[in-house]
């Protein structure tokens, strides 16, 4: 197939949804297909670009901080790039994809679109994560100004599904895992001289409101091995300085970076626990990928966040936003060395369940549904 791929940003990988994209358009690749992408960035092959949307610097800031930028929509290469494909599969529901899908409708393009922006991305930002009415309205404007115009939405998680089906989407939900490469798997290696006499605890993700990397803080401080533990968080955002400020209490400082792939490989192969506080979460690959190299997880509990699916048993889940029982969870699993050990191997052989190309044939075969039925 010639599949279009249009994403705001597809250059560099420190957001989750790019990460993602990327990883879709080369398994895609692999398994045969012609794959070209429309985005801003820089000049590349198989990739049309377009420039970037200026926004006023309170937003942009906000906006970079979470490793994004907004496209600005080129009609002329848009409708170049249209032409090409034979199936068009939009990322994003902001201004790049609207004047796309208009396009696509146009042309009568076969067009498939995917759910990877939460509202609760937004609204935590600005302080709104918990209105629930905020968040619904959100959904209402997605689905009115561009979901419900597909027969067809790919969502990385039944939570998703289930949030888009209550809120009225109408399209075809295809709940599709955004699923690890082949080379995650169990991975064990010594820790690095410095890290050699403390137990390290992990945490992959933007350092962001929704994601509550705080509750990691405050239970590690409550823990009787809080002066042994090492907390690494692996991604930057804009809650960095006040992360930075709170783990001023702890006995060792956090250690705060984006990890580049094979760097996060090597951290994940030495640390002892993988914590996921996050409130809200479509789906975290980042998690899988921790527990395909065999960590035992704690994830919060949290009613918008799909993370909790990958946990095994309740010894791997927390109440959402409760730092005590974040501390407990954490201790059991450091006291039960032998405990964790087995369900270390359990977790790597469960992830299996999730390899990248169980993911492609299930895209493609959306893909392949949705041309069949434009043609009719």
């Amino acid at each position: 197939m010639n599949i279009l791929v249009v994403i705001d940003q597809y250059d560099g990988a420190n957001n989750g949804t790019t990460i993602s994209a990327r990883r879709f358009v080369e398994n895609l690749r692999k398994a045969g297909n012609e794959v070209r992408v429309i985005s801003t960035g820089k000049q590349d092959k198989d990739k049309y670009v377009v420039k970037e949307l200026k926004l006023p610097p309170i937003a942009n800031k906000i906006i970079k901080s979470q490793g994004m930028e907004f496209a600005k929509p080129n009609e002329e290469e848009l409708r170049k790039a249209i032409e090409w494909a034979e199936v068009v599969h939009f990322y994003m529901p902001f201004l790049l994809s609207r004047k796309g899908l208009k396009i696509c409708e146009e042309l009568n393009k076969p067009r498939t679109t995917a759910f990877h922006v939460q509202p609760e991305n937004i609204t935590y930002t600005i302080g709104l994560g918990k209105k629930t009415k905020v968040n619904d309205q959100i959904y209402y404007l997605f689905r009115d100004k561009f979901f419900n115009r597909f027969n067809h939405i790919h969502c990385p998680s039944k939570l998703i599904a289930d949030e888009l089906s209550k809120h009225g989407y109408t399209a075809k939900l295809h709940v599709i895992s955004n699923g690890i490469e082949p080379d995650w798997g169990y991975n064990k290696s010594e820790k690095p001289e410095e890290l050699k006499d403390k137990i390290v605890i992990t945490m992959v993700g933007r350092l962001s409101a929704e994601k509550r990397q705080d509750l990691l803080i405050e239970a590690s401080k409550k823990s009787k091995y809080s002066n042994k533990i090492q907390l690494v968080f692996a991604g930057n955002g804009p809650m960095k300085k006040q992360y930075t400020k709170m783990g001023e209490e702890l006995a060792n400082k956090p250690i705060m970076d984006f990890f580049e792939k094979e760097d996060l490989k090597k951290l994940l192969s030495y640390t002892d626990l993988y914590v996921h506080t996050s409130d809200a979460e479509i789906e975290a690959i980042s998690c899988i990928e921790a527990i395909a190299t065999g960590l035992v997880p704690v994830i919060a509990k949290s009613t918008q966040s799909a993370t909790k699916q990958f946990a095994l048993d309740e010894r791997s889940l927390f109440e959402a936003g409760n730092s005590e029982e974040l501390k407990n969870k954490i201790d059991y699993w450091l006291d039960n060395a032998e405990e964790k050990q087995k369900m270390e191997k359990e977790y790597a052989k469960f992830a299996e369940n999730f390899k990248i190309e169980n993911s492609i044939h299930k895209m493609e075969e959306m893909f392949k549904e949705e041309i069949v039925e434009r043609k009719a």
